[in-house]
């Protein structure tokens, strides 16, 4: 902790590192989502649901399992209001009275003194699924355009808001990037759903208050110490909210690391987004944001 008690670091001056790290990162992401796509899950390109109805409560990492192999692929599984009601979501593309005979056969089989009832069975068309897609799409572009006017208004300095944007942009990019690198290498699912589109907006959020901290220390510097030049100015403003930003983010991550590991299957994709975008949010408000503000602010004076 006493690392934080008079910090005095030269972020700035290792903003070309900063810069040649986050562009391989970037670059190898992007690449990534281009040649090898992204995986989508049910709610994105369609697929089968199942209600089923239980006498007694049932275990869902063992229905999970059970099912992978008869299904091609892991369903997801949730339970659906009582410990003995699940929801079984597969995009298995054989008939749906097929995928249910599947279902119920091999519930029969792992529960056989605690028999199902199917409650209801529906269709997620694909067109949907691209309605749902095109609706988190406008999602982020729209939180993202909505920052940067906020930014905007709040510091009344484009480059502020263009600085905050390219950090939220590479976040997300990258975690996207990480997501589809990982996706057939890691243990759980990490196909793109609901759940991960509002990790993507959680960590967007994340990332813009550590930023807007580090930006409004930099208006109170300025009106402070107005005879400091910008760069040093910066410098300073990182180093004083230094000990709030690691911090948070430790707190946060903790939290996150928890939920991660006893959150169940269901939510392993989730907090696994939340870990790197924090991680990435916390580097990105120190290294990307002001730095890029630094840069912007040194052309305007030379232009």
């Amino acid at each position: 902790m006493r690392w934080f008690e008079t910090p005095n670091f030269n972020f700035t001056g290792s903003h070309k590192i900063a810069y040649i790290f986050s562009t391989v990162l970037f670059l190898a992401s992007l690449t990534a989502i281009l040649t090898q796509g992204l995986q989508y899950g049910i709610d994105f390109k369609g697929g089968k649901e199942f209600v089923l109805e239980f006498q007694e409560p049932v275990n869902v990492v063992e229905m999970r399992s059970a099912l992978s192999g008869p299904l091609g692929a892991a369903p997801e599984i949730k339970l659906y209001g009582s410990d003995s009601d699940v929801l079984i979501r597969t995009d298995n593309e054989s008939e749906i009275n097929i995928v249910q005979d599947i279902i119920t056969s091999n519930m029969e089989e792992l529960y056989p003194d605690n028999p199902a009832n199917m409650v209801k069975t529906d269709v997620v068309g694909p067109r949907f699924a691209e309605d749902l897609k095109w609706g988190a799409l406008q999602a982020v572009i729209y939180a993202i355009v909505i920052i940067f006017i906020y930014i905007l208004i709040r510091f009344r300095n484009w480059t502020f808001s263009a600085g905050a944007v390219a950090a939220l942009v590479h976040d997300v990019v990258i975690v996207l990037g990480i997501f589809t690198i990982l996706a057939d290498l890691v243990p759980f699912s990490l196909q793109i759903d609901q759940a991960l589109i509002a990790a993507f907006l959680t960590i967007v959020g994340y990332s813009l208050n550590d930023t807007v901290v580090v930006y409004d220390r930099i208006r109170e510097n300025s009106n402070v110490h107005k005879g400091m030049d910008f760069i040093p100015m910066v410098n300073k403003s990182l180093n004083d909210t230094l000990s709030r930003t690691v911090i948070t983010s430790i707190t946060t991550l903790f939290v996150v690391l928890v939920l991660f590991i006893f959150g169940g299957e269901v939510l392993k994709g989730f907090s696994f987004a939340l870990l790197i975008g924090i991680i990435l949010g916390t580097y990105s408000s120190l290294f990307v944001a002001s730095a890029l503000v630094v840069e912007l602010e040194e052309r305007t004076k030379k232009s």
